[in-house]
């Protein structure tokens, strides 16, 4: 952790200022110790570099697990493909320029897809998430001059109130408790005119003709690494029965999208050995959270409302996304 996070950072309890305590730093990174707060006298810890707002133990640790063990496979720099900056700029509709020097937030950072893109643009990033993604996080990009990373919960933000140009978060608010109340916990961390972006799997009857929801009840059920090592284990038969659906003449690529499976054969141009690591990581993904819960344009709409956005873009660009800004005061 930087010692000029500190600025921006909140007890996500009171939002009084905190105070470093006890610390073990490295030049100016803060490797071990405290994060005091004056207000409610609330202490939190500094582990690995990174503050920790949230408890060991919680909803996400599935997806900790998943981008521990797979924390290079989403990197554009790894993959030599350009999948999650093409992903970023359709969703967020930024330009990479409008990006430079801004201060930006990633919710849901994971292993740091997208914390690369905004990097590579030149903002200063704050990628936080509820997991212990966050390790692969800052693994991923050791003392980035211009990355703090921080493990908190979207529903307490330990953050200064306006203190973001922008904020983004892709692919994480239908994995929350609570994807509206997640929503709207973000506008106030924008400052005047700041820029919102998300994107979240559609809902409504698509939802119903996707198989992974038949067999949830049961994996959400398994033990994460048991059902890990199953799907993993099982991968290369998963991938040979899609490959054997998508022969099927006329309807073969409709069929495919039915089974559990992520198959992006032919679609991103990866090789065999990629396409085995997105399968794996991807259906896992599908098969193991605690909460999915697909919205509609109708509730994106509903939120982006009671939060007081403006110039509200709500569309279909592969996943569902809603985009605005903040009212100018």
């Amino acid at each position: 952790m930087k010692k000029s996070l500190l600025t921006s950072l909140r007890c996500p309890q009171c939002k009084s200022e905190l105070s470093l305590g006890d610390a073990r730093s490295q030049y100016d990174e803060v490797e071990s110790g405290s994060l005091n707060c004056s207000g409610c006298g609330a202490t939190h810890s500094i582990v690995a570099g990174i503050p920790r707002f949230v408890p060991r133990d919680n909803y996400a640790e599935n997806f900790g697990f998943q981008w521990n063990r797979f924390r290079r496979t989403q990197l554009d720099s790894h993959s030599g493909q350009t999948i999650s900056r093409d992903r970023f700029l359709k969703s967020t509709a930024w330009t990479p320029e409008s990006l430079a020097g801004q201060t930006v937030l990633d919710i849901g950072c994971g292993a740091g897809r997208f914390v690369e893109v905004a990097l590579s643009f030149g903002a200063t990033v704050f990628a936080l998430d509820y997991s212990r993604a966050v390790d692969a996080c800052r693994a991923n990009f050791p003392a980035h001059p211009n990355l703090h990373v921080i493990q908190g919960d979207v529903y307490a933000l330990p953050f200064a109130d306006e203190c973001f140009d922008a904020i983004y978060c892709l692919g994480v608010l239908q994995h929350t408790p609570d994807p509206r109340q997640a929503f709207l916990s973000l506008p106030r961390h924008l400052k005047s005119g700041g820029r919102l972006a998300v994107d979240v799997y559609q809902g409504g009857w698509r939802r119903a003709l996707h198989t992974k929801y038949w067999v949830r009840p049961v994996t959400t059920r398994v033990p994460q690494e048991r059902l890990f090592k199953a799907v993993e284990r099982g991968m290369p038969a998963l991938m040979g029965l899609s490959r054997a659906v998508s022969r099927i003449p006329a309807v073969g690529r409709y069929a495919r999208r039915l089974l559990p499976i992520a198959n992006y054969e032919g679609l991103y141009g990866l090789n065999e050995q990629q396409l085995r690591e997105w399968a794996v990581l991807d259906t896992f993904d599908m098969l193991a959270p605690a909460f999915d819960r697909p919205q509609t344009p109708r509730a994106l709409a509903q939120w982006t409302r009671h939060a007081g956005l403006e110039g509200v873009e709500i569309g279909q660009y592969g996943h569902l996304v809603a985009r605005g800004h903040k009212a100018v005061v």
